[in-house]
Order: structure tokens, then C-alpha cells, then sequence
């Protein structure tokens, strides 16, 4: 079974923020600061998870709530990176 992009991102949410706790709820539109899941420092990891394992190259102009807030904006900012090419 492939994993989906939602789950990877998932797995590493649960594992590295909520210390391995997959009993939790987390709900696809689940607002991730607001739950205090995440803060600022788990943000850069967020980025430097997304660059290294989905290969996109995020600008400081990516780095906002409407891509990294939730489970959701999280995958539809990587899907829309992912169609988008890598123009030199």
C-alpha cells in the first residue's frame, strides 16, 4: 500500500508532536497552532520535513497559516507544489 502525502504528514505530526500518541483525534480541518500542537519552532520542523521528504523548496512566502495551519492546507499546499515545475 502506497502512503498518501496526508498520511506521511500524519505520521509525522502524531510521532514528533504529539510523542507518538495516535489515540489522538486529529481531524483533517483541525486548526494545528490554535490546538496548540504546533508552535513557532514546530513550524520549521514542519518546513524542514515537507522540503526533505516531498522535495519541494519552500519560500519564507509559503511558510503562513493558510498552508501549515491544518492536516488539509498542508496537503494542498504539497499537491500544489508537487504539479507546480521547478523553473532555474
Amino acid at each position: 500500500m502506497t502512503e498518501t502525502i496526508k498520511d506521511k504528514v500524519k505520521a509525522f505530526i502524531i510521532e514528533n508532536f504529539l510523542f507518538g500518541d495516535a489515540s489522538y483525534e486529529l481531524a483533517d480541518a483541525a486548526s494545528l497552532i490554535e490546538n496548540d500542537i504546533i508552535d513557532s519552532t514546530g513550524v520549521l520542523e514542519l518546513v524542514a520535513f515537507i522540503e526533505d521528504q516531498f522535495g519541494i523548496a519552500m519560500a519564507d512566502t509559503d511558510i503562513v497559516p493558510q498552508n501549515l495551519d491544518s492536516l488539509s492546507a498542508i496537503v494542498a499546499f504539497v499537491e500544489a507544489k508537487a504539479a507546480v515545475p521547478v523553473t532555474a
